[in-house]
């Protein structure tokens, strides 16, 4: 084993020695996932619903008139993403520790082999991001009961066509969440995209019915 040590070249080592640590920490954090340590596994790793960078002025109307989001957050690009968490920097170090290690042994140039094991580890830290922000997203829609949004000041996404001859789409706060449901009205005419709505009821099991506001 020490002969083999001794065998590899000094940035090998290296690249052993970041491997093999974080190899060993993403394995313990895995562990204590499965066995319900921490918040689903993850800590703080999972996003909130809505991002933290809302600000006072992002706050409108909501459950009868009071703190309901007005301005629709991208969480599908990387603003809703939290890519530098304590879960992700651990993924890094392991690929780019085993990147690092495959290319060594391959013999690229140092200079290649940091360039590649660097994108290869934050590439591994948006993909994770990415996953947090699935299950987070998962565990939501399990959870939430739309009647809650019963009361509740929205705005129409998609026009609402009159009198329940179709479905439109609605932005409300849901369960401390901002989410996007079908809704219909009773109403005789459209609601069209833009307008703010409120929820009166529920229609089957996920369609809202709304007002003009």
């Amino acid at each position: 084993m020490l002969e083999w040590w001794n065998s590899l070249g000094t940035a090998a080592q290296i690249f052993y020695c970041v491997a093999i640590p974080s190899t060993l920490v993403l394995f313990i954090q895995t562990v204590m996932m499965f066995l319900g340590f921490g918040e689903d596994g993850a800590g703080d790793d999972i996003p909130d619903a809505i991002p933290d960078d809302i600000s006072d002025t992002d706050i409108g109307d909501g459950v009868f008139g009071e703190d309901m989001v007005t301005e629709v957050h991208d969480l599908s690009g990387f603003e809703g993403l939290r890519i530098f968490t304590v879960r992700g920097f651990v993924a890094f170090f392991v690929v780019f520790g085993w990147v690092g290690v495959v290319m060594q042994d391959a013999g690229a140039k140092l200079w290649l082999t940091l360039l590649v094991a660097t994108l290869c580890g934050f590439a591994m830290m948006v993909v994770l991001a990415l996953l947090l922000r699935a299950v987070m997203r998962l565990r939501n829609d399990g959870n939430t009961d739309n009647r809650n949004a019963i009361g509740t000041s929205g705005k129409v996404y998609l026009t609402i066509p009159p009198s329940r001859t179709g479905e439109g789409k609605v932005q409300v706060m849901l369960q401390g969440s901002y989410v996007e449901r079908g809704a219909v009205t009773d109403e005789t005419e459209a609601i069209p995209t833009g307008s703010e709505i409120v929820v009166v009821g529920v229609s089957g099991q996920t369609d809202l019915v709304v007002r003009r506001k």
